[in-house]
Order: structure tokens, then sequence, then C-alpha cells
């Protein structure tokens, strides 16, 4: 199945009056599924040549709690070292068999933790060897403008340099190579507010 996206201008943000903002733009984004309702916890990511270089701070964290890990999905920098800590009783087995990071972090119980170095971009899917119903994703991005789509299907980015872009949308959901829709925009020196809808 074949998935058509697109992009539609819904308003211009106001102009910034601070002449060292003409070219660093808010950009706002709601994401709409195929259902056209909000899409909740997707990532949306905006490339741009001008994007400065991403910025390792920390700390990242996904904590296996109540037999899930917490958060579903999480968002790092090329090079962020994610610790795995068990708040758990019983033993978790994290590990992840993807091209970006394959890692094996065996048996370990109550408030121990591992640390895995996420060094190359990509999609991360979680499992846990001992529970088959825990499912969790890291995603790993070289661009600094990334955004997880709270419960309206919405994200709002500062910063955005003026100027050709383009817009990627991961969620395991969309059925396209690498669950990624993309469009490209141009983002004007007053900002973009925008609607991504998913379209079959």
């Amino acid at each position: 199945m074949v998935f058509r996206v697109s992009l539609l201008p819904i308003a211009l943000l106001a102009l910034i009056a601070a002449p060292f903002e003409a070219h660093a733009a808010p950009v706002s984004i709601d994401v709409r599924g195929l259902d056209g309702r909000p899409l909740v916890g997707a990532v949306v990511t905006i490339e741009t040549p001008k994007a400065p270089p991403v910025t390792v701070r920390g700390p990242y964290m996904v904590e296996q709690r109540d037999i899930a890990f917490q958060p579903h999905v999480l968002i790092v920098p090329v090079g962020a070292a994610v610790g795995f800590p068990n708040r758990d009783k019983v033993r978790h087995h994290v590990y992840s068999f993807s091209k970006a990071k394959r890692f094996d972090l065996k048996l370990y119980g109550r408030e121990d933790a591992r640390t895995v170095t996420f060094d190359t971009p990509g999609v991360v899917p979680l499992g846990c060897n001992i529970h088959d119903s825990m499912s969790g994703f890291v995603f790993v991005t070289a661009t600094p403008f990334a955004a997880l789509t709270d419960a309206a299907g919405h994200v709002a980015m500062t910063g955005i340099p003026a100027g050709g872009a383009i817009v990627r949308v991961w969620h395991p959901s969309i059925r396209a190579p690498g669950s990624t829709a993309s469009q490209p925009v141009t983002v004007a020196t007053s900002g973009l507010s925008t609607t991504f809808a998913l379209h079959r």
C-alpha cells in the first residue's frame, strides 16, 4: 500500500522583531494519521543544511518499570549514552537487533543499570528476552531539530533556519520504508505553521 503525504499550510507565525531571529524561525506542526486523528508519539525531524551539529547533553534514560519501557520512545542525538535502569522487582534482558545499534544486555535485577552508546543515526527497536510484551524505541538523530508529538499530535520547535528543509515523520504505524514519511517545505523568516497529513 502506498501513502501520499500532504503538507497543508495553515498560517505563518508572527514576525519576531529582533534582527538576530530573522533567520531562526519557529515551526509548528500538527501530524494527522490516516483516520484524520492526531498521531500521538510520532517523531518529527526537520533536516536543513543550515542546522548546527547536534549536542549531547543528557542524561538520557529508558527505565524498565511496570514491565514496560518508559518512555516508549526516546529521542537522542548521535553519540548519546543511554542508561537502562531496572526499576522492577523482576529481572530484565534488554536487547536490539537493529542495524543502527545491535546490543544485548544480559539478565540484571532491580536498581541495576546498564549503559549503551548510540553512535549511528536510525531507529533502534527495544525488546526484552524475558517479557515478550515489552517494546520500545530509541530514535537516534543527527539533526538538533527533533521532537515527539504530544496528545494533540502537535510539535513546536524554535530556531529553525529559514529556507528549504525536509520534514520527516516516523511512527511504527506508518506503512512506508523505515516507517517514515517525508515532505520538503520552505521555512519563512517569520516561521511556519503546517499540518502533516498521511493519505492513502
